[in-house]
């Protein structure tokens, strides 16, 4: 690899942000509250549901 190849692909994964994949919440969690929401406790309600009720849950709770 030639040194400009290189640089250039150290910038690219760089700037202007580093890294290439970011996660970003689907939900608020802004509060105490959104976060005991989407955690704990608040995680168990859709969990529980999900175990009664797992195909049913594929349509409400995954990602589309």
């Amino acid at each position: 690899m030639d040194d400009q190849l290189k640089q250039s692909a150290l910038d690219f994964h760089e700037f202007p942000v580093p890294g290439k994949i970011q996660v970003s919440p689907t939900k608020p969690l802004a509060t105490q509250r959104d976060l005991a929401l989407a955690y704990s406790p608040g995680v168990a309600a859709p969990c529980l549901e999900i175990e009664k009720r797992p195909v049913k849950s594929l349509q409400i709770y995954r990602a589309r």
